[in-house]
């Protein structure tokens, strides 16, 4: 596939759009010097439907649209787990986790920790959740967005990764998280106009012509194989996707872990109006994401029939936008950076939050705003330079770099997601209980991997859990009485929610009922 002028023109149309809107937001919203809520948690004033575009455009990246697709094209519909179920996972976030964030007025996860255990805990997930983002999360969209357009582009992929670094800095250094959040409106629906048009052209030239329906309809009948949701163990894919352990093991943990705890995500509900703005904005979250394996799943799966010798899964949707008329194969391309670049701004955003709110400002605390501010952009450009210089040698050696990303968060999201489970919903949790949890996530999922390898990477991360929880349990209970009680008590939560989320929570529920239903 090979972008035309006329690509070329809509797409660098579309990028010189998006940063002129970013500097008008910037300034508009720029009276005097900026604080550290105003830069960091966009004056507490993003609306619902800000926050919803905002949660799904830094989830949506390079890894997920070219690797789901990949794994859409080698295995299937059952890859969709991933986001279906994600979009339980985020009704329960803004049922029973945001009320508990909101009202301890946090800006960090670490500061919740700090608050509810001690500054120890507080710093050693700090400093972690820096190494993270950085290292794993930072260099993977960097070196996979860089491939990307080298693929698509013909540009070598050290100058897009180079691009997309200078792009994200463009529109989101100066205006903070207000400007990450109201463009991403735009990224999401670009994306997902996007994807449903290439989903639409796939279908249609599957069925000749003839409709996207009957398209739908021959895909299911030449390979109903890959529209099993649940796999079986003869199915060579199994260890990726362990049958029900989708519905009721590991994934459970991921997902909270990830949609609940993690700072470059949860950040955009803690910068909401109120909780009610911030619930509302989870459950237009929560649809989206139903609607993501139409938008990067299905493209795999239909490329199995238009490109059936891909010498790689991961090709898949590169070589579906073929499919794409000129003009709007540039539009495309640019939903496809957008992605990239929102994730790569909401990162460095959170990077620049952890960094300067809770490392810096507890070196240096008597600072003014103004100061903190521009920490924070100076920790934006470091983290990228860093990066930029790592992104080669740390993925360069793997084939796939989304099995770099869950070897290396998989370590520890069991015992983060169980240190602050067990900090919000038991009183009698310690400090040294979230510490053995935090150094227990890692040793035992190295003994699992190495002394019990043909166990699956979910079910691993389901069991290590488990042990976390129990290890926290008889830390705390063998150890000292906690120092301090939570902040606040859950007796002065109210997890009450309006109707309206209420019942979109329900709608959720039913839908996922029927798609899991359906594709059994």
């Amino acid at each position: 596939m090979k972008l035309q002028q006329l690509d070329f023109t809509v797409f660098i149309a579309y990028v010189i759009g998006l940063l002129c809107i970013a500097l008008w937001i910037s300034r508009n919203d720029h009276k005097g010097d900026r604080n550290t809520e105003d830069y960091f948690l966009a004056s507490k004033s993003l609306p619902w439907w800000a926050i919803g575009a905002s949660l799904i455009a830094s989830n949506i990246s390079a890894e997920q649209i070219i690797g789901m697709s990949g794994s859409g094209y080698a295995i299937g519909l059952a890859i969709a787990s991933y986001e279906w179920m994600a979009a339980i996972t985020l009704v329960i976030v803004g049922k029973y986790l945001l009320p508990i964030f909101l009202k301890n007025n946090i800006f960090t996860m670490p500061q919740y920790l700090e608050q509810r255990f001690d500054s120890r805990v507080k710093t050693t997930l700090a400093l972690f959740w820096l190494a993270v983002f950085i290292f794993v999360n930072l260099t993977s969209v960097l070196w996979l967005g860089g491939l990307a357009i080298q693929t698509v582009a013909g540009v070598d992929w050290m100058f897009g990764m180079i691009f997309l670094a200078v792009f994200s800095v463009a529109y989101s250094l100066y205006g903070g998280l207000k400007a990450v959040a109201y463009t991403d409106i735009i990224q999401v629906v670009l994306l997902v106009f996007g994807g449903l048009f290439l989903s639409y052209l796939a279908l249609n030239t599957i069925a000749d012509g003839t409709g996207f329906i009957a398209g739908f309809n021959i895909l299911t009948e030449k390979i109903p194989g890959h529209f099993d949701m649940i796999l079986e163990t003869d199915n060579p894919n199994y260890m990726s996707l362990p049958g029900l352990s989708v519905l009721i093991g590991g994934l459970w943990v991921m997902n909270i872990g990830y949609w609940g705890f993690n700072q470059y995500i949860i950040q955009r509900a803690l910068a909401a109006k109120n909780i009610q703005e911030a619930q509302k904005g989870i459950a237009f979250a929560a649809f989206l994401k139903l609607l993501m394996p139409i938008i990067v799943v299905l493209p795999g799966i239909a490329a199995i029939i238009l490109y059936p010798n891909l010498t790689s899964p991961d090709q898949a949707y590169p070589s579906m936008m073929g499919l794409m008329p000129v003009g709007i194969k540039g539009l495309v391309f640019a939903a496809l950076v957008a992605a990239i670049v929102s994730s790569l701004a909401s990162m460095t955003n959170s990077i620049s939050t952890i960094f300067t709110m809770d490392i810096y400002k507890n070196i240096l605390p008597s600072k003014s705003q103004r100061h903190y501010v521009h920490i924070g952009r100076i920790a934006t450009l470091a983290s990228l330079c860093i990066a930029l210089i790592t992104a080669e040698p740390l993925l360069g050696k793997f084939d796939q770099a989304f099995q770099y990303i869950q070897e290396f968060t998989g370590l520890f999201s069991p015992g983060i997601t169980a240190i602050f489970l067990m900090g919000m919903f038991w009183k009698r949790a310690t400090s040294s209980g979230a510490m053995a949890s935090a150094i227990g996530s890692a040793v035992f999922s190295v003994a699992f991997k190495f002394l019990w390898p043909e166990l699956p990477f979910m079910d691993r991360i389901g069991l290590v859990f488990l042990l976390c929880i129990a290890l926290t349990v008889v830390v705390s209970l063998l150890g000292e009485k906690p120092a301090t009680d939570s902040s606040v008590s859950l007796d002065e939560i109210n997890f009450s929610t309006e109707r309206s989320f209420n019942i979109s929570a329900l709608v959720v529920v039913v839908i996922l009922v029927i798609l899991y239903g359906t594709w059994w």
